[in-house]
């Protein structure tokens, strides 16, 4: 990173790269102890030298094959500078309530909005995390649905449904209390599909904490800490020790950034803005180039081509 760096109201860097730079940076994150062959997982590798070779090029003696930094990552085929890479990284890993394609087109410079948000919702897979790193969620854990999708235009003649009734994507969040946060896309809101999600991401020793949603009655029998509930109808918010309050302040953030910056999200997508949403909130308590780390090392193993099929939703 070169020293001619701006800074952020918070102090941290908004970093450049230039070319080797960034190149040097994406191969410390994905190999910290030297080259490994993306093929066979040798570390019998080389550096290809001679002039026609392009930049980045490892030759692996073992198999035999070639391959660089990109290889066997989401950024493998792509065109675009590793510079640009890098600052897209940054960017997404940093803006709070995210960065929508075309701005990220704006400051990459792309010449295409096609290009900016294919690239988008490849950093957004590397942000997803692994099945072997999953973990489950303990202690004080919250639940709670919001419906998620732009405001209704006045004056269009539709008649615009709110609460469960919406035409609006349903999205359910568990929030481990001073912890992480796991969000879904769901098709239906139901007792099936809401105590379904919530056996399988939480811990059994845990206890549940809700809203007065008929849906989850009878949760309680499945964690030792049963299941506690505020009646917000009521305009109850807290009793006790229970409340919803860390699982709306997520959604608050979820709303801003779908209201502010991306204005509109795709239903069949939805999935996917839910793991950019969880990375950064449970990234919240390290710096900015610290996340955008964490999201480089995640972009090994992944590959999202520009058709690839839609994800998982309950439902």
């Amino acid at each position: 990173m070169s020293k001619d760096q701006q800074k952020t109201q918070k102090g941290q860097a908004i970093p450049t790269f230039t070319e080797d730079e960034a190149r040097a940076y994406f191969e410390s994150q994905r190999w910290p102890d030297g080259a490994v062959c993306a093929h066979c997982g040798s570390k019998q590798c080389a550096p290809m030298g001679g002039n026609p070779t392009r930049e980045g090029l490892y030759h692996c003696s073992a198999c035999r094959g070639q391959f660089t930094v990109t290889v066997g990552t989401v950024m493998e085929d792509s065109h675009l500078p590793l510079s640009k890479w890098a600052l897209a990284f940054h960017f997404m890993a940093s803006s709070k309530k995210g960065m929508s394609a075309l701005q990220l087109q704006r400051n990459l410079g792309l010449g295409s909005y096609r290009t900016a948000w294919h690239l988008a919702h490849r950093i957004r897979e590397a942000m997803k995390p692994e099945e072997s790193e999953a973990t489950l969620l303990k202690g004080n854990v919250e639940v709670d649905e919001a419906y998620i999708g732009g405001k209704p235009r006045h004056g269009d003649g539709k008649v615009h449904k709110r609460g469960r009734g919406t035409s609006k994507a349903p999205v359910m969040v568990l929030v481990e209390r001073n912890g992480k946060a796991i969000s879904r896309h769901l098709t239906k809101v139901d007792a099936n599909n809401l105590q379904m999600e919530i056996i399988e991401n939480v811990n059994p020793s845990a206890t549940i904490q809700t809203d007065e949603n008929p849906s989850y009655n009878g949760i309680g029998k499945r964690f030792e800490g049963g299941h506690q509930t505020v009646n917000h109808s009521q305009k109850i918010y807290k009793l006790g020790n229970a409340c919803t309050n860390t699982a709306e302040s997520y959604f608050a953030i979820m709303k801003r950034g779908v209201y502010g910056t991306f204005h509109s999200i795709s239903k069949k997508h939805l999935h996917r803005y839910c793991v950019e949403f969880d990375f950064r909130w449970n990234g919240r308590a390290v710096t900015d180039t610290q996340r955008r780390d964490i999201a480089v090392k995640g972009a090994e193993g992944k590959r999202l081509t520009y058709r690839a099929p839609i994800g998982r939703v309950r439902g």
